[in-house]
């Protein structure tokens, strides 16, 4: 569907939310006539439902059917591909968008640039810390899209910007095939999501997206060679470039990091004998290997928008994680107690671990189709003992069994929200002095919280309660 005929046009809007409203607002204000369906009909539901009927707009919470007439689907990256609201809209032969692919066609031609980023993990700290270097070189720029910020307001919104730091998910770009960003980066391919996308090649062909169409960038982790695949399978225009990042000293076309200064050798001149110092290891807080690794590819991202070396330290300087990420909680009888409540899967977890000499584990949450063994494997020699709470926490169970079978494991088998309070309990009798009680789940918090961030200030509360009259960052 051309974008231009929206207007008049019956468009459903697959789900509410922090993606659906605005989807809803936007196309109603298009001129468009549209219907909204969602199917939970709960307390939150119904508030959304009527903020936007009072707009004009249509909703239908419960069961969910294609409505008759409908020309377009506009959906929440939530909704499985596999679901049959577009079973239905492939048999009319109507389209599906996602609300980025809206966003994009809506964009307008003198429109901000977008340098995006994608990956299993790391993305919203490196799309944070690329805006964070954009602003240090007096660019109008903003941190969007998966990040909680619309694409769609940002787009149709009256402030201007010069380019665009954008997180983009696997969901998102599975329905935005025509997104073409100036610059794109993945940061790493590792099984998740795959209870949604249906298989690992699924997953990484959704992440691969972001490089169609790239015009000056295609940047790669150097450590994981599916990043630099799925780059050599883009079809990009004449003259973009791959460029690499690795922890490791840097080969043409690369950042690196050397004597622990971040260097780039893709954009001097002769890169083949020259290398441009960009910031310290020391500038990156927390200075963590993957942390560090998440700075390396933003600022290939800002370099590749020609951002200069002094607005790349700068900005990296200026930079500071959201909660929830590798965040210190509080150190109470010499142990300390991390808060990494965003590791939602195996390699955010497997990142984690390998940050701490020894480590008391609180996993556990819903798995979403992963495996744990590799991970347990790999970490066993950092495990002090393991607390585990939540839906899947036997899958990590079996994995300690299998693995780590000197390691003391406490399972909980608790579901509900107080389980944090036991584990933090459980996990405090099991460290020594010196010792990390990290909570690092990978896994999702449905099960037991609304999101991450919830899982975390529940953490972070269990830890005061050790201590009182300790500081402590929730």
């Amino acid at each position: 569907m051309d974008v231009s005929r929206i207007d008049g046009a019956h468009v459903t809007v697959a789900g509410l939310g922090v993606s659906g409203l605005p989807a809803a607002r936007a196309l109603h204000g298009l001129g468009a006539r549209v219907t909204v369906v969602n199917g939970g009909d709960g307390p939150r539901e119904r508030a959304e439902a009527a903020e936007l009927e009072a707009l004009g707009v249509e909703v239908r919470l419960g069961p969910v059917e294609l409505p008759e007439g409908t020309d377009l689907v506009v959906t929440t990256p939530g909704w499985k591909p596999s679901s049959p609201l577009f079973a239905a809209a492939d048999r009319a032969g109507v389209e599906v968008w996602g609300d980025v692919e809206l966003a994009w066609r809506l964009r307008r031609p003198d429109s901000a640039e977008w340098l995006a980023v994608t990956g299993t993990n790391g993305k919203t700290t490196t799309v944070q810390m690329l805006a964070s270097i954009l602003k240090a070189a007096g660019l109008r720029t903003a941190a969007v899209g998966n990040i909680g910020v619309s694409l769609l307001d940002v787009v149709l919104g009256d402030e201007e910007y010069d380019v665009l730091a954008v997180e983009l998910s696997s969901y998102q770009l599975h329905w935005a095939p025509s997104v073409r960003a100036h610059s794109a980066a993945v940061l790493n391919l590792a099984p998740d999501h795959l209870d949604w996308h249906g298989s690992m090649e699924a997953y990484a062909a959704a992440k691969g997206r972001i490089y169609e169409g790239n015009r000056v960038a295609c940047v790669y982790n150097v450590t994981d060679p599916a990043t630099e695949a799925l780059v050599r399978e883009a079809d990009v225009e004449e003259g973009c470039r791959a460029i690499g990042f690795t922890l490791g000293a840097p080969g043409p076309s690369e950042f690196g990091v050397v004597d622990g200064i971040l260097v780039d050798r893709a954009f001097v001149a002769d890169r083949h004998k020259n290398a441009q110092e960009l910031a310290e290891v020391s500038d990156i807080q927390p200075p963590a290997p993957h942390n560090v690794a998440n700075a390396l590819a933003a600022a290939a991202l800002a370099r590749a928008y020609g951002v200069e070396p002094r607005a790349v330290r700068e900005g990296l300087r200026a930079f500071r994680p959201d909660a929830h990420r590798i965040a210190t909680v509080a150190t109470v009888d010499e142990v300390t107690y991390v808060n990494d409540s965003k590791a939602t899967n195996t390699h955010a977890a497997a990142a984690s671990l390998a940050t701490y000499e020894h480590v008391v584990w609180i996993a556990g949450g819903l798995a979403k189709g992963a495996t744990f063994d590799e991970l347990v494997r790999d970490a066993a020699p950092r495990l002090r003992g393991a607390v585990l709470i939540g839906a899947d926490q036997a899958l990590i169970a079996q994995a300690l069994a299998r693995h780590a079978p000197e390691v003391p494991v406490v399972d909980l088998e608790r579901t509900d929200t107080g389980a944090m309070a036991a584990a933090v309990e459980a996990a405090r009798d099991l460290a020594r002095p010196g010792d990390t009680v990290l909570l690092a789940p990978a896994c999702a918090s449905m099960d037991m919280f609304v999101n991450y961030g919830k899982r975390g200030d529940a953490f972070a509360e269990a830890v005061s309660a050790l201590a009182p009259d300790a500081p402590y960052q929730r």
